[in-house]
């Protein structure tokens, strides 16, 4: 066994990559207060707040590395749905964003619920309507990616809803917490070693 020294600045995980090979039988929607709807064309400002508060406490950064004319150039593609959660006085306190990118797969790229809806029963509503919208005509498979620096029910969620592992890799990229994407408060579940200080022996 081998432990390989990561640099201080840098993050590694272990991202498992999960599909469904065929749509899944229909279910009664699961009852829920919140609604699902489409952001055609979102602001790049209004979505990256919306995806640093949904994502910020599991270090999600990639979208918030990006300019505008990246952002918008994906989210604003007309084969990118990207969906906002929106609670009973209009808030949008989740997000779901389904990738139709490549010819007869979508991927879940993002869906997640800000932190103080975790946890309460919302997912599962979350994701049937994730579902039907995923199975498109022309969709074989759906697929998602969670790691290691996720939420620690991430993985069997997405196991319980039918997803099936099927790859396994890992991934380092510097910490956006050292690049300022993210305070430093961000991801407490993660140890932050600030960019003056010494890294790979501290614990």
């Amino acid at each position: 066994m081998a432990l390989i020294p990561v640099d201080p600045v840098d993050l590694a995980t272990i991202v498992t990559t999960l599909e469904m090979a065929a749509r899944p039988p229909l279910r009664p929607l699961p009852a829920s207060h919140l609604r699902l709807v489409d952001w055609r064309a979102p602001d790049p400002a209004r979505y990256r707040l919306l995806f640093e508060r949904v994502g910020g406490p599991w270090l999600w950064y990639s979208r918030l590395a990006m300019d505008d004319a990246a952002l918008t150039a994906i989210v604003h593609d007309p084969a990118v749905a990207v969906h906002a959660v929106i609670d009973p006085q209009g808030i949008e306190v989740g997000m779901v964003e389904l990738d139709f990118r490549t010819t007869g797969s979508c991927e879940l790229s993002y869906f997640g619920l800000v932190p103080e809806l975790a946890g309460k029963g919302h997912g599962r509503w979350m994701m049937a309507e994730a579902m039907a919208r995923a199975w498109r005509p022309g969709i074989a498979r759906v697929w998602v990616h969670t790691c290691t620096l996720d939420h620690p029910s991430a993985l069997n969620f997405y196991r319980a809803q039918g997803f099936v592992a099927v790859r396994r890799t890992i991934e380092t990229f510097p910490d956006p917490r050292a690049l300022g994407l993210l305070p430093a408060d961000a991801g407490t579940h993660v140890p932050y070693f600030a960019p003056d200080l010494p890294g790979p022996s501290r614990r």
